[in-house]
This record gives structure tokens, C-alpha cells and sequence, in this order.
């Protein structure tokens, strides 16, 4: 039997029409509007036309070198811009052909990674265009995988990416996506990405390198080339074959580099890690209290860590290297002879103390320590405290030779740290006050206690100079005058000292009459006493407020021999008054500071005042030279510690050009001394321990022309080895018609440093 199909009643079909072209304009109208809505900002904050004009790029500001170097960073997040022109073409070939073949062609939005995007909603898959990827980094982040969120999110990156679009040019959204793409390892934008990995500016990265680092935006984390490198070079090779599909690269160019290693310079740019690191936290705390005093042209403060601020040094990068180097090539040979003169001593490091003594000290640095502070707040009892610093544990501890995993108590740990040797190095240009480099200690990240400009310690016989120069400016002398060299006392009353004052020379030797310039090339100390006995202490004190000392001096004899705390930074500042002719300025560190846009919103104005008058200033040059020519730094002159190479006490420097400079030691070797000047550079270094009973037993290795000497001997070496520096060789300038007689002595090769002063009662203290 037939079966019939009676088509579909005409009324039925009619009705089926309306209700598929009313679904279809509900849900037209229903996009339209949900699209509408998102753009009003009704499922969340939208960005205005001034935040697309003004994109909150959290830029980090950046500390940058008088050579041009960048050698820090403020950060929360570390970002330097840069702009399309500085972009490697291969590098921006490679971004295209890897996350968005067709970005030339689309207006923000790509219909097949649309239809993409709809399939995997909740991960992108890769749908997104680059700039619905800058749409996502600029302005709401990462997206949720709750579904409901995640299509309102998707919603706002495709509107954002229209504006975009409309807004800037593709060059210029090529750049801003190179600028905030995270590269993980403190490294957030291109600028930093390629000096943290390769240590290279971004127009200096080859096309592997570039591709690498384009390679890592998929998954910075999954594809991190410190841990996965050979996961890493998988994916570099992805990026090159899409380059060889997009035209960018030839099949023969991709083979050739596929098969190069991936080579690393990785430098993380942390504030513990790099150059400088002392002087950029000297820095920073000098610009929490600018950005407080110095306002935004609308009123508001600046934020030293997201306003992509170029902080313009005084400090040369490479001066600063030199430095750095210098000490690490000194310190640790010295380092090792203290450790071995340590071993027999059951209270190491502290030398000639009593247990309680010992004692003392350690309760004092336990209770600094931030393992106390962070007991106590939890309220632990101080008997539980300190039986904690009894228990053994794994800790990481610095070493000369690198960090080193070890278990040791934190009493032993502190044992540990505080038998470390120290140092402090300032170097400034004396005719402008730019400080060209600044050493605070040994290691940033382990001991963060600046010795330039933070801790003052004992100057010893550095601090003569000023005797002298008090002397001749005020008695009329001239380093040819004689004086004898002869047992001496202030009696008490005078100069209010109040117990008689003998003071002795380190060798209980006398020299009879000696000239001025052999009696500080020898630091002999009588001499000293007597000046300071004819001229007064008072205006030796008023000569060193003038040369900028910011210490207290006490008013008394005693000052004479160098029981003066003094910080580097005053030092080398004080001296080098006299190499640029008796006139002070004021140490420098910044020439200027721009915004992000480069305008200039604080350039310092130097201070300067006059102190002596060019004469008596090259007076003491000329005195500070006999001290390098046959005194206590004539080792300069000759091989180092004696009859050659020594590896703790001196080099081979045989330095010929003139060079004025002073040793000092102080009591019982805790401080070593050396402030050394050439024309156009003077340059200050102490060492010591951070406890003054920790020192050396004698003075052979404690003196400074054995801690300090070496380390200012290895650092001018390096700079005159780099020619671009034009570091001075020549002779301090001669005042015209010079009215001081300065020319008398012809040296006798001295190389025994006598500025020890012997007993601590003849300092006074």
C-alpha cells in the first residue's frame, strides 16, 4: 500500500519563518547590546580615550651611567620602553609570523581566530590577535576560566582591540606589545628581556636570540630558558620554521640556525645583583625624599618605581667596574690571612677582648639580627630566642669565592659574617664634584651597611693633612720649613686637654730636624702634635667644617693623630679641595632628572665655596706628593710589598706620574687608610671589619698601605689601562707666581708606614 507525505500546512511554515527571524534578531540584538553594554562599562570599567592616549605602562625609572650605561633599576615591575625604530626588523618578523600571521590584514579582530576563540574559550588556543593580546596586557589582565567571566572578558579585549586599532598605527602597537610582554626573571618588556638573557640592547640580538625570546610569549613560565633550556630551543626552532612559512627566513638560513646553542648571558636585574649596587640604594633613599619635595606639574607626588623616570648619574660604569673589580681581586687574598692569623684564637674574630667583652658583642648583634626581631614578634621569650641561635641549620652564606649551601647556628653565622673584611670606595672628579664611583661594602646582598656614606670610622693619619694645611695657611710655613723631630708634651690646661699629652712615634725614634714634607711623607707624629699645639685645635676643626667634614670633631690635641671618625664620602670630598685649588664642592651624584617623556623636571645646582687659596692648596699637593714619593706610599713607586710580587701586600705597580696621597692606620689596625689623588680624579678607601675589635694581631697587614693602598693601586691601573677615560698622568696645575716655597726635598726611598699611634690613651679617648 502507497504511503502519502502531505507537505507541510502553508500556515505552519509561515510560523516557523517568524520564530527563526525573530531568534535571529533577539539574538543579533541581544550581541549588539551585550557589546553595547560592555563598551559603557556596565560589566565592568572600561578604558577612557586618555587611558588609550595614556596606557598605564608602570614603567620602571631607570639609573643611568655618564657613559650611557643603564646600571639599575626601580621597579614594581621591570620595564623600560622602547620604540619601534629601535626594534630589529627579524625581531618583529618573528612576533608576526609566530602569534598573528595576519596582523596587517585584520582591524583588531580575526574572523578565523574568532571562530577559534568560540571552540576554546576558556584558554584562547591561540585566537587571540596581538592586539586583542595588548588589549588583555594593558588593561584587565589575564582571563578567568569561569565561562560567564570569561565572555565578558573576551567581549572587552575585542572592543579594546577596535579602539586600538583606530588609535595607533601597527608599528606602534607592535611596540607597545614588545614593551609589557613579561619575559619572566624580572624581565617585562623587550629592553629588559634582552639585557637579562643576553645582556645586549634590543637592536643588537641576532635571530636566534630574537626568536628565543619571541619563542618564550606563549608561556614564559613553561618556556623559561634558566630552567628549560632545552625545552626552550625546541620552541626557538617552532619560531624559525614559522618564520620560513610567512617569507621571513630561508629554509637553508633555518637549518644553519637550528643548530646553534642557546648561549645566556643571564644578569637578573635585581636591586642585589649588578653594579653600583650601594650607591643605587643611596639613591633611592635620596629619591623617596626628592619625590616628596619636587611635585608632578598636576600637584600629585612621583612614584620612583612606575613613572619610567632616567635618573642621569654621575657615576661611569666603567670606573665603578674597575672599582669593584679592584677590591674583589685584594680583599680576599687579605681575607685569608686574617682567617689564618684567626685560627688559634678561641674568640675569632675579635682580637685582645675579654669573654665578657665577647659576650657583649654578640648579645648586641643577636638582638639586631632580624631572626630576634621576628621571634620577638611572635612573643617568643628572650631565653627562647636565644636558644634558637644555639640550633644548627641549613642557611645559604656568602663566600669570596660565591654562595655556598652549609648548616652552621646562627650564633656561628655571626661568628662568621663579622670576621669579614669591609671596604669603602668613593671616587670624584675634584674640579666638578661628580662622584664617578661608590663601593659601600663587599657584597650588597649580604651586607647592606654602607661604608661611604653611611658609616663613619677612624681616619688616622689621613686626617694630618689638615694640620698641615692649617699650619701653613696660618703660621706662613712652607713644606720646606724645618721642625725637630723631638719628644714632645702638651701639658694639662692647655688646649683644655686634662691629663698631660705625650705623644709617641710608632718607632720611638727621633729624626731631629726634618721638613715639613718628610715629616707627613714619614706620618711622624710629633710633628703633628707640635702644629696643632702652635696653630690651635680649634682651627683645625674650622678648617675641616670648610672642607665639608660633617662629623663631630672634638675640640682637642689629640685630633692630630686621627681620633676623628670620618665617613669615605667627607674624606675624598675634603681632599680634593686641594686639587682644585683650595676650592670645595659639594660631592654630586645626579646631572639631571627626566619624566618619561623626556622633560627635564630637576637638574642640582653645584655648591662650592673657597677654603684656602691656591697656593697653600698646591702647598699640600706638594706634601701629599712626598708621601707617594718616599713615605708610607712610595710602595706605589716600587714592586709592591717588597722584593717583588705578594699577594697580600702589594703588586707590581712601579706607577711614574705624580700622585698625592695619605695612609692612615688607626688603633690596633681596625682602620685602614688610603685617599689618593691624580689632577682630575681622587679617590678614597677604607677597610676594616664591621666590629673594631675584629682586626689584624699586627701591623704588617692591618696598616693601610697593606688593606688600603692596594686596592686604590688596582683600580687606577685599570684606568689608565682604558684610554677612553682619560684618567691624568700629568702634573697638578702650578699656581702662577706660586708665593710658597714647595720644592726642597729630594726622597729618600721610605717604604715603612709610620702613622701607627701606639697607645689608646695617647688619642685621647
Amino acid at each position: 500500500m502507497a504511503t502519502h507525505h502531505n507537505p507541510m500546512p502553508e500556515k505552519n511554515l509561515e510560523y516557523y519563518k517568524k520564530k527563526f527571524w525573530k531568534v535571529y534578531l533577539y539574538t543579533l540584538g541581544g550581541f549588539f547590546l551585550f557589546f553595547l553594554f560592555a563598551s559603557w562599562g556596565l560589566f565592568g570599567s572600561m578604558p577612557s580615550f586618555e587611558d588609550l592616549e595614556n596606557p598605564d605602562s608602570n614603567l620602571a625609572t631607570e639609573i643611568i651611567a655618564t657613559d650611557g650605561a643603564t646600571i639599575g633599576k626601580f621597579y614594581n615591575e621591570n620595564r623600560t620602553p622602547i620604540k619601534y625604530s629601535d626594534l630589529p626588523k627579524h625581531l618583529v618578523n618573528a612576533l608576526v609570523a609566530t602569534e598573528d600571521e595576519r596582523f596587517y590584514e585584520h582591524s583588531g579582530i580575526d574572523g578565523r581566530r574568532t571562530l577559534g576563540a568560540a571552540v576554546k574559550l576558556g584558554s584562547d588556543g591561540g585566537a587571540s590577535t596581538l592586539t586583542q593580546q595588548l588589549a588583555k596586557l594593558l588593561f584587565h589582565g589575564e582571563g578567568s576560566r569561569f565561562l560567564p567571566l570569561r565572555i565578558i572578558q573576551k567581549a572587552k579585549e575585542w572592543i579594546i582591540a577596535i579602539k586600538l586599532e583606530r588609535q595607533y598605527t601597527k608599528n606602534e602597537i607592535i611596540a607597545m606589545y614588545f614593551n609589557k610582554a613579561d619575559f619572566v626573571n624580572t624581565a617585562v618588556g623587550i629592553r629588559s628581556a634582552a639585557k637579562v638573557y643576553f645582556g645586549k640592547e634590543p637592536r643588537d640580538l641576532t635571530v636566534d636570540e630574537g626568536a628565543m625570546l619571541v619563542g618564550m610569549l606563549t608561556n614564559p613560565s613553561l618556556y623559561n630558558p634558566v630552567r628549560r633550556l632545552e625545552k626552550v630551543q625546541k620552541r626557538r626552532n617552532v619560531v624559525l620554521g614559522q618564520m620560513v612559512r610567512n617569507g621571513f627566513l630561508s629554509e637553508t638560513e633555518k637549518k644553519t640556525l637550528e643548530q646553534k646553542p642557546i648561549v645566556l648571558h643571564f644578569q637578573p636585574e635585581s636591586h642585589t645583583d649588578g653594579i653600583g649596587t650601594y650607591f643605587r640604594e643611596y639613591l633611592r633613599d635620596f629619591m623617596k625624599n626628592w619625590a616628596k619635595e619636587n611635585k608632578k606639574p598636576d600637584g600629585g607626588e612621583y612614584d620612583i618605581y612606575k613613572d619610567g623616570l632616567k635618573i642621569y648619574t654621575t657615576i661611569d660604569s666603567r670606573m665603578q667596574t674597575y672599582a669593584e673589580e679592584a677590591m674583589k681581586e685584594h680583599l680576599p687574598n687579605l681575607q685569608a690571612e686574617l682567617r689564618s692569623q684567626q685560627k688559634e684564637n678561641k674568640n675569632a674574630p675579635f682580637v685582645n677582648i675579654s669573654d665578657d667583652e665577647t659576650k657583649k658583642l654578640m648579645t648586641k648583634a643577636m638582638k639586631n639580627s632580624s631572626r630576634w626581631k621576628i621571634m620577638a614578634d611572635q612573643g617568643k621569650s628572650e631565653d627562647e630566642i636565644v636558644k634558637s641561635f644555639g640550633v644548627k641549620t641549613k642557611m645559604k652564606v656568602f663566600t669570596w669565592k660565591g654562595e655556598r649551601d652549609t648548616v652552621m647556628t646562627p650564633t656561628d653565622s655571626i661568628r662568621y659574617y663579622k670576621s669579614f673584611l669591609q671596604t669603602g670606595i668613593m671616587a670624584m672628579e675634584p674640579q666638578t664634584g661628580h662622584i664617578k664611583v661608590w663601593v659601600g661594602g663587599i657584597n650588597y646582598k649580604y651586607f647592606q651597611y654602607d661604608h661611604v656614606g653611611q658609616g663613619a670610622r677612624q681616619v688616622g693619619s689621613t686626617f694630618k693633612p689638615f694640620v698641615y694645611a692649617t699650619a701653613i695657611e696660618q703660621l706662613n710655613m712652607s713644606p720646606c720649613d724645618s721642625i725637630i723631630d723631638s719628644p714632645f708634651m702638651i701639658h694639662k690646661g692647655r688646649h683644655h686637654v686634662t691629663e698631660d699629652w705625650e705623644p709617641r712615634n710608632s718607632d720611638n725614634q727621633y729624626r731631629g730636624m726634618v721638613t715639613l714634607k718628610k715629616a707627613l711623607a714619614n706620618s711622624i707624629n710629633t710633628v703633628s702634635a707640635k702644629l696643632i699645639d702652635k696653630v690651635g685645635p680649634e682651627a683645625v676643626v674650622d678648617l675641616t667644617k670648610k672642607l665639608g667634614v660633617k662629623s663631630d670633631i672634638p675640640v682637642q690635641p689629640s685630633i692630630a693623630l686621627g681620633a676623628v671618625e670620618i665617613t669615605v664620602e667627607d674624606m675624598v670630598a675634603a681632599y680634593s679641595t686641594f686639587a682644585n685649588e683650595g676650592v670645595y664642592i659639594k660631592p654630586q651624584f645626579i646631572t639631571r632628572i627626566e619624566d618619561k617623556n623626556g622633560v627635564v623636571v630637576y637638574e642640582p645646582t653645584p655648591e662650592s665655596h673657597d677654603v684656602l687659596n691656591k697656593d697653600i692648596a698646591f702647598a699640600v699637593i706638594k706634601l701629599l706628593e712626598g708621601v707617594t714619593e718616599g713615605g708610607s706610599g712610595a710602595r706605589l713607586r716600587t714592586q709592591g710589598g717588597g722584593n717583588g710580587y705578594n699577594r697580600v701586600t702589594g703588586y707590581p705597580y712601579v706607577f711614574t706620574n705624580p700622585i698625592a696621597g695619605k695612609t692612615g692606620t688607626t688603633q690596633n689596625q681596625s682602620d685602614g687608610w688610603f685617599v689618593g689623588m691624580v689632577p682630575n680624579l681622587a679617590t678614597g678607601v677604607w677597610v676594616g671589619c664591621e666590629d673594631r675589635s675584629a682586626r689584624f694581631k699586627g701591623i704588617t697587614y692591618g696598616q693601610g698601605a697593606t688593606a688600603a693602598l692596594p686596592i686604590w693601586a688596582l683600580f687606577m691601573k685599570k684606568c689608565y689601562a682604558d684610554s677612553s677615560l682619560n684618567v691624568s698622568k700629568t702634573d697638578f696645575e702650578r699656581p702662577a707666581n706660586l708665593s710658597i716655597k714647595v720644592d726642597c726635598w729630594a726622597p729618600v726611598k721610605d717604604t715603612t708606614d709610620t702613622e701607627f699611634e701606639q697607645d689608646t690613651d695617647e688619642f685621647g679617648i
